[in-house]
């Protein structure tokens, strides 16, 4: 067996060291979320139309919900699919 010292990385590991999330909103001071702006909106759906959850997009419950309200009236103003294959 190969003892913990003479294992070597040609990179630096990060193992047990998870990056801190950040609401991107509170960083960037934004207050509203468009809901007429696709492209931004595009950043919270998955491939197949779905809203990404809070510990994927590292928004705040504040924001999430404002998101996923945004997402709905674009759906329903037909800006966004409400559902489809490969959306991106």
């Amino acid at each position: 067996m190969a003892n913990d010292k003479n294992i070597k990385f040609l990179s630096k590991t990060n193992i047990g060291h998870t990056q801190k999330k950040y609401c991107r909103f509170k960083k960037a001071g934004i207050k509203y979320v468009d809901y007429k702006d696709a492209n931004f909106l595009l950043k919270f759906v998955n491939e197949q139309g779905k809203l990404l959850p809070r510990r994927i997009t590292g928004n705040s419950l504040k924001f999430q919900r404002k998101v996923a309200q945004a997402v709905k009236r674009a759906r329903h103003l037909a800006i966004l699919p409400f559902e489809t294959d490969l959306l991106k």
